[in-house]
Order: structure tokens, then sequence, then C-alpha cells
């Protein structure tokens, strides 16, 4: 959702989960004051409420592409 306001169609579509499950997560995050909502016309576009955030996860990304190859090569999470 950094790249700007999605529907939850289209959150759906961008995650593969459910639709039941989105908009469960949604409403939790819009209780918590990490996303806000505006509708336009019969639709509700949820965004990330902070630019904090969406730098934040911008760096969690960031994070996990540096470290996801360290974490393939260990030993402890290698199946047996």
């Amino acid at each position: 959702m950094t790249e700007g306001p999605l529907v939850v169609h289209e959150i759906v579509k961008r995650t593969g989960l459910s639709q039941p499950n989105v908009s469960n997560h949604l409403r939790c995050l819009l209780d918590c004051g990490l996303v806000a909502s505006d509708r336009d016309g019969r639709f509700i576009r949820y965004r990330i409420s902070s630019p904090r955030i969406a730098a934040l996860l911008n760096d969690v990304d960031a994070l996990l592409d540096v470290v996801a190859e360290g974490v393939g090569a260990c030993d402890n999470y290698r199946e047996a």
C-alpha cells in the first residue's frame, strides 16, 4: 500500500488473501491508526496513515532483501 490508496479488491489481488481476511485486517489497522480511509464513490480507498509508517515499511523490505539470503544459507533453516 505504499504506492498509494487501494480498495479492498486491489489489496486482495496483491496479497492473495481472502476478501473477509483483508477486510478484518483493515478494520483492525484503522482502529489502531495505522491506515486511513477515504470514500471514493461507492468504494473506500485505504492508505497508510503516516509517511513515517511508509518509510518504516520500505526500510523493512530493504532489510529483508539483505538478510533473506543469509537466512536461506543458514543450516538451522534447512529441511532435513
